[in-house]
């Protein structure tokens, strides 16, 4: 028996090692064709059963018996491909194999969906990407105009609102959580978006969510994100230079002219990347200057970008590196006007104090990608903020942020993508104007998207976090993030997903304590965290006619927040006080209603040619129904008489058109916005209302009318590597206002020349 079970082993052992020794291997890289970049994370699949993840430098390796097989390889954003290899004994095949990225609307990649690279048309919630190439046309020195010409997207007097989710907020907190490389880039002390500050020459490409996104990047994003994503070099090196200038023309009604000289403006800026063995470089510089269309107001900055990656040549699939954004301002802002007449563009000089100031980032980063597919990110940031007020000295602050989060990312074959993370932030605030505060939030977040049924993927995701200002500590509760995408048939995509969110009130809405000409704020140290959801049912349609592809998306919408963060008009003396004086009468932040947010939103979008002449387009239509289910007719503090939430625009649309002939390019934009319906009562009551704004109470009512603002584009290239560009923004010249005492900018031009290498 011993002798029998003796040749078994060994026949065994026989047979198994001249079957391994008869194993073929195919090897090979995956890159980009046209970059020639390598592809991390393609998945390459041996006849449909099994397969591999490519590295770190897009290599691959699979062992299989002889014989013909097929490889089919994938990727995200990119066209499938195909070999079918005949493989002999022992031997070696090696594919070098470029993948060309596709062109359709719907195989756009986007990362901020679920941490990790998704097609749009996968996602779970709805998304919009705003590409470079856009911002360019649009020549805007700020990305905050841009984002304004986006559907479902407006920015009211510099606060982004998506869909409703946001009132006004004088200047103080944000719903929408905007980040720069996924990491946030809110103002550590009032927690507002610094839009001047936005690196808009080194963009590759904007990418915004629509809806609670708090499981993901915690607070602030209550209402959704907006993640800007700096630019890296191709193959060869690029340099751009660009130069602008321009000015504001005469407004309609001649009695709001204040100026004896039309206002200008210029700007200039430089773009360079490239790529030095193992290193890539990305730098730019950016300086603008701007007398403003309204008296008091003017803007000078000048901003510099650095971006360093670094692939560690000893260790596969390490990288490391450093970012960074640095800028000095001196500048004045608008507030309230003088009055409706010829004091519109005017403001006392008393409301618009002089600012000295200087921001800077500073943004160190790992990464590690192993041999398993696993990815490893760690990204911190250090954000420091200095305001010097030249002529009010008691509203000087600082403050600096120090960010630090890590992920953990796999994706697996079925497919599978799992990703966690923590993240951990402190705030150290002095100010004047709000006291001197430090504030700690520390967070643990997972996010698992799988393909549970042939074209069913599901998405689930939970975050804990904590939060302390000062002596006080709040746990938020935890968040769900749940959603489905089923891609019903070749371009039909089903999505429906629910999300909760949340946001800690800023420092600013709870300690600030200042005037602004006849306006008081008081403080509120008692304020509590908002809550919220939104939920959503949508559908993603591609298009194909001809030479044009696009696509046609339908969302269904609904939002509820709890203890919403708004200013109140008030009187608020102080208990030692009897008899209040207007000292005492002024704004104060307080969680004064509840919403629901109900409502539906189409999207357009296509490229491609027509009448072989290149075309985009991106339209949008968009209806909110947002009202206070706890509405209280006798104690609104509202101009409307019914529920509906203040500072919000129940029917928006939008359309931008792009057209190419030869050398010439031309486009548009147009936004219309409904009249405003609901306001602030103590704006448009008589008494009140020409108190702190003279004439509003009858501009409002003479003026209750929807506005349409239309600007068009022309281009011309004059070389392969130079073009000159005009804009003329408001064509027609129309008044509109955003938020009260605040008409919006007469038509202006600009001009714009670039130069290419």
């Amino acid at each position: 028996m011993k002798r029998l079970a003796t040749t078994l082993w060994v026949n065994l052992l026989l047979t198994y090692l001249s079957f391994a020794q008869q194993k073929a291997v195919v090897s090979g890289k995956i890159t980009d064709l046209a970059s020639e970049l390598p592809l991390i994370g393609a998945t390459i699949v041996l006849d449909s059963t099994s397969g591999e993840i490519s590295d770190a430098d897009g290599a691959f390796l699979i062992k299989a018996p002889p014989g013909k097989h097929i490889l089919d390889f994938n990727y995200v954003g990119y066209k499938p491909k195909r070999f079918v290899v005949d493989l002999t004994p022992n031997d070696t095949t090696y594919l070098n194999v470029g993948m060309e990225t596709e062109i359709q609307m719907l195989d756009e990649v986007v990362v901020s969906a679920g941490k990790y690279e998704q097609k749009i048309s996968d996602v779970i919630v709805s998304m919009d990407i705003i590409k470079a190439d856009k911002i360019a046309t649009n020549i805007t020195s700020t990305l905050e105009t841009v984002i304004n010409q986006t559907p479902g997207i407006d920015v009211l007097d510099g606060q982004p609102r998506i869909r409703g989710g946001s009132g006004y907020s004088y200047g103080a907190g944000s719903r929408v959580l905007v980040l720069v490389d996924d990491l946030p880039l809110l103002s550590p002390d009032a927690g507002d978006v610094k839009w001047d500050y936005l690196p808009v020459e080194n963009i590759s490409q904007v990418e915004i969510i629509k809806g609670a996104s708090s499981v993901l990047y915690g607070s602030s994003a209550l209402n959704g994100i907006i993640n800007v994503r700096t630019a890296y070099p191709g193959n060869k090196p690029v340099t751009k230079i660009s130069f602008l200038s321009g000015f504001y023309m005469d407004p309609e009604r001649s009695e709001l002219i204040w100026w004896d000289h039309r206002p200008a403006f210029s700007g200039a800026s430089v773009f360079h990347s490239r790529k030095a063995g193992n290193l890539d470089l990305v730098c730019s510089y950016h300086g603008f200057q701007d007398a403003g269309y309204r008296e008091f107001e003017y803007e000078r900055r000048n901003r510099i970008n650095l971006n360093l990656l670094y692939r560690n040549k000893k260790v596969n699939g390490l990288s490391y590196g450093i970012n960074s954004n640095g800028m000095i301002v001196d500048k004045s802002d608008f507030f309230l006007w003088q009055d409706a007449d010829s004091g519109a563009y005017r403001q006392n000089v008393s409301a618009a104090p002089k600012l000295n100031g200087s921001r800077l980032n500073i943004d160190p980063f790992i990464e590690y990608f192993n041999e398993k597919g696993g990815r490893h990110t760690l990204k911190t940031r250090y954000f420091r903020i200095i305001n010097e007020f030249k002529e009010a000295a008691d509203k000087n602050n600082e403050s600096s942020l120090y960010y630090g989060e890590y992920k953990y990312h796999k994706s697996f074959r079925k497919p599978v993508d799992l990703s966690l993370g923590a993240s951990a932030s402190y705030a150290d605030i002095t100010a004047q104007l709000y006291g001197n505060h430090t504030s700690f939030n520390a967070s643990a977040y997972s996010q698992f998207d799988a393909e549970m049924y042939k074209r069913l993927t599901v998405s689930l995701g939970l975050r804990f976090e904590v939060y302390r200002l000062d002596d006080y500590q709040e746990y938020a509760k935890p968040v769900l993030r749940a959603g489905l995408n089923y891609h019903m048939a070749k371009y039909t995509f089903v999505r429906a997903s629910f999300g909760q969110g949340y946001r800690f009130p800023s420092i600013a809405e709870k300690y600030t304590a200042t005037s602004l000409s006849s306006v008081h704020i008081f403080p509120n140290p008692d304020l509590n965290s908002e809550y919220g959801w939104s939920m959503e049912l949508g559908i993603k349609q591609g298009i194909k006619v001809k030479s044009m592809n696009g696509f046609l998306d339908v969302s269904l919408f609904q939002s509820r927040y709890h203890d919403m963060i708004e200013f109140a008009f008030d009187v608020y003396k102080p208990d030692s006080v009897l008899i209040p004086t207007l000292d005492d009468v002024g704004f104060k932040a307080l969680n004064v209603e509840n919403a629901r947010i109900t409502g539906v939103e189409i999207e357009l979008g296509g490229e491609g040619s027509v009448f072989s002449l290149p075309l985009t387009l991106l339209a949008g239509y968009t209806y909110l129904y947002p009202v206070n289910p706890d509405y209280d007719s006798s104690n609104t503090g509202s101009s409307s008489p019914d529920k509906i939430l203040k500072y919000r625009y129940q029917h928006s649309a939008k359309v931008d058109l792009e057209l190419e002939w030869k050398r010439l390019s031309t486009g548009f934009c147009l936004i219309y916005n409904s009249f405003m319906k609901n306001v602030d009562e103590v704006f448009t009551n008589p008494v009140t209302g020409n108190m702190i704004l003279p004439g509003y109470p009858e501009y409002r009512e003479q003026n209750q009318t929807g506005t349409v603002v239309y600007d068009h584009r022309l281009s011309f290239r004059l070389t392969d590597h130079a073009k000159i560009s005009i804009i003329a923004k408001n064509l027609f010249n129309r008044e509109y206002i955003g938020r009260p005492g605040d008409i919006g900018a007469p038509r202006n031009i600009t001009g714009q020349l670039s130069v290419y290498f």
